[in-house]
């Protein structure tokens, strides 16, 4: 992920308030000194934190015009399209840095996500294979290929995925009653069981599983 710093303000302002500051602050540089990138990017950022979407859409716009290839405008620009709710815009430019950057996690898996927003399963399904591919370990990745299977009725595919995600963050209690939860639809309530148990046995505390331990008595 792009990280855009802003410029720092004093503690005890509020959140809004900050970021408003940090826009007059910006804006004064960025009329008083020649082109700056860097400062584009640091306004949309601050746009970004008070969801002026379009503002920051503006701002991007501008980078990218001096800068096509720059990755942190195409990907927040994207971000910033995705709520206004404009896919395809946001798919151009997630497409665009894939193209330059093809191993960018985020960018891969932001497209995943605005496919299944317009209803392109398979093209979402295929960038998430992708994704798992180049990053073999991040259970992020086949968390999100196991809720879209899931959501395909690959049921055995989610299932894979489920326990590849809870070996690579073995920790994460998300993981295990989303497993769990596809084997009690399935009807498997032995296999969830020795699943929570299991994740009891990791380090998972037991009371965080007790709904689900529940759930396979029914």
């Amino acid at each position: 992920m792009f990280t855009v710093l802003a410029v720092q303000l004093p503690a005890q302002t509020t959140d809004n308030q900050r970021w408003r500051d940090s826009l007059t602050v910006l804006n004064r540089l960025i009329a008083t000194q020649p082109w700056s990138a860097d400062l584009h990017l640091r306004k949309a950022a601050a746009n970004l934190q008070l969801k002026q979407w379009q503002y920051a859409i503006d701002e991007y716009a501008q980078v990218l015009r001096k800068e096509p290839r720059n990755p942190a405008a195409l990907f927040y620009r994207a971000y910033a399209n995705t709520h206004l709710r404009h896919f395809d815009l946001a798919r151009n430019d997630l497409n665009d840095l894939l193209l330059y950057l093809p191993s960018h996690f985020e960018a891969r898996i932001s497209l995943a996500v605005v496919l299944q927003q317009i209803g392109h399963k398979q093209e979402a399904l295929d960038q998430l294979n992708q994704a798992v591919q180049l990053h073999v370990d991040s259970a992020v990745a086949y968390a999100m290929r196991a809720n879209l299977e899931r959501d395909m009725k690959q049921d055995d595919a989610a299932l894979y995925d489920w326990q590849r995600a809870e070996q690579l963050s073995p920790l994460d209690p998300t993981y295990v009653v989303s497993h769990v939860d596809l084997l009690l639809v399935l009807e498997r309530r032995t296999e969830a069981r020795r699943v929570l148990d299991a994740a009891v046995r990791r380090g998972i505390p037991r009371g965080m599983l007790l709904e689900w331990y529940e759930k396979c008595k029914r």
